[in-house]
């Protein structure tokens, strides 16, 4: 199976008795607000020693600034006891430049959250590397090209550093493999007109490295980048790389080419609305303040607290929240959100379950 982990799908389906409690509250807020996220993104710092042509929220403006580390191991606590499943640390910068990441990581698992890491993996030591690799479920690395230059250009990095990130990476497989630990290792890149011709050279690369897959995904516009050189980008004419990457599958390594999500670039969606926000995820940004969906950041009307001043439970059981819920219900316009958004399975997924069609009991 090339998408084991169905990356180019959802994960929802696994967890029933959330998704029946979302489903039997039925317009009762004081249901609603009971339903907690199964996964939370946090960006625990906001700059990165990267600028990447292709960065989504450059809008943010890449600030110095980190969340506070004694105020959001209390906040996870709190959240582990609430029904937080997941965690990913990613975010508006890179995630490794906050110095007390180790930390935050173990004491998110130890809270009974699973973690994951996206990151471009450059400002990273082996201390740090042995924390993560024992503690996180998976790590995923940025790298959106299969030579220095082409990543230099893209990442807009010296070309340098490529060839530490392959050192990185080599590094983090000799340790799981010494230390005989459990975290799956990946890359992705998106697909862009600078990189395609250098995909599968990069698959194999990362293969030869000993990772266990490459995803290979679409580039998405974000409602707010700055960032508008990609705007309007298809894919149906590199559609036929999957087949010559899928001869590098093996029990061992996988390519996961998002094609299905390729194809939708251009399709209109099947819903009306989103009914994963603000339900099933949501946002935790490195001033602190929490959204109900990360293609929303800075918008207050997505902002239900700020996890500095509030327990995460007041948060989630706010005014605002519901504020947000009614305006997603009544007046958002899907069509002006980001094509492909993370949600957009989950969203196909939920409103069948709304929508069922006439012969569903015929099983």
């Amino acid at each position: 199976m090339s998408d084991k982990y169905k990356i180019d799908s959802h994960k929802l389906i696994f967890h029933p008795e959330r998704v029946s409690q979302w489903l039997e509250a039925k317009d009762d807020w004081e249901k609603e607000k009971k339903v907690y996220p199964i996964y939370v993104e946090v960006s625990p710092y906001g700059g990165c020693n990267h600028r990447c042509t292709f960065c989504g929220v450059d809008y943010m403006g890449y600030q110095n600034i980190k969340l506070d580390t004694a105020i959001f191991k209390e906040r996870l606590t709190e959240m582990g006891q609430l029904g937080i499943k997941s965690i990913m640390y990613a975010g508006e910068g890179e995630p490794l430049l906050h110095k007390d990441l180790p930390e935050i990581v173990e004491h998110t698992k130890k809270s009974g959250i699973d973690v994951s890491i996206t990151t471009n993996f450059i400002p990273v030591n082996t201390k740090g590397i042995e924390t993560y690799l024992t503690y996180s479920s998976w790590i995923k690395v940025s790298v959106n090209a299969g030579t220095a230059s082409t990543y230099a250009t893209i990442h807009q990095t010296k070309e340098t550093d490529f060839d530490l990130l392959l050192k990185n990476l080599s590094m983090a497989v000799e340790i799981r493999k010494s230390k005989r630990l459990n975290c799956t290792l990946g890359a992705q890149s998106l697909l862009l007109p600078e990189n395609h011709h250098e995909m599968f050279l990069l698959a194999k690369t990362m293969k030869e490295i000993g990772l266990d897959y490459i995803v290979i995904k679409p580039y998405s516009q974000h409602l707010f980048s700055v960032t508008k050189q990609y705007e309007g980008l298809t894919y149906s004419g590199m559609l036929e790389l999957e087949k010559e990457l899928q001869t590098l599958n093996d029990e061992n390594f996988n390519v996961v080419f998002r094609s299905e999500t390729m194809k939708k670039v251009e399709e209109k969606v099947p819903y009306s609305k989103c009914y994963s926000t603000p339900f099933f995820w949501g946002y935790i940004s490195t001033d602190g303040n929490f959204y109900g969906c990360s293609c929303y950041l800075a918008q207050d009307k997505f902002c239900y607290g700020n996890i500095n001043e509030t327990p995460f439970k007041n948060i989630w059981e706010s005014d605002k929240r519901k504020a947000n819920l009614d305006f997603i219900k009544n007046e958002l316009d899907i069509s002006q959100c980001r094509t492909n958004c993370r949600m957009d399975s989950i969203n196909r997924y939920l409103w069948d379950l709304k929508h069922p069609n006439a012969h569903v009991n015929f099983i």
